[in-house]
């Protein structure tokens, strides 16, 4: 049974940083591909980045512009995350579908509903 688990969120103040984690355990597969999407009170699930199995390869939504990274060492996931904006503040889940490719065509990484692994959620909330 695969495992997510979301750790690094918390309260800070506009232009500043975080960095959240993902601990994943549990791999049934040959690889995963992990993704970081953010929910916002009132609002859909988003998506915020994801990273291939082999890290070679990352996407980003529209609205990261630079500020965010994702990356991945072994079995945890990170999402560095710069230049905070109030717009950020939601709670931040992290994702795993199956996928050993490093193209992901065919693969709607940007869709919630393309994953069938999710963690818990870490809120992330940012000051004006």
């Amino acid at each position: 049974q695969v495992q997510l688990v979301e750790s690094g969120g918390g309260l800070v103040q506009a232009g500043g940083t975080l960095r959240l984690s993902c601990a994943a355990s549990g791999w049934t597969h040959s690889g995963y591909a992990m993704s970081w999407f953010r929910q916002a009170p009132g609002k859909e699930r988003e998506f915020v980045a994801t990273i291939t199995w082999g890290g070679q390869n990352t996407y980003y939504g529209d609205f990261v512009k630079g500020r965010f990274t994702i990356s991945r060492a072994k079995n945890t996931v990170y999402l560095q995350m710069n230049s905070l904006e109030p717009e950020d503040t939601a709670v931040y889940y992290c994702a795993a579908l199956p996928s050993t490719t490093e193209a992901l065509r065919g693969i709607r990484y940007w869709d919630r509903t393309a994953y069938p692994y999710w963690g818990q959620g870490t809120q992330v909330t940012v000051s004006s």
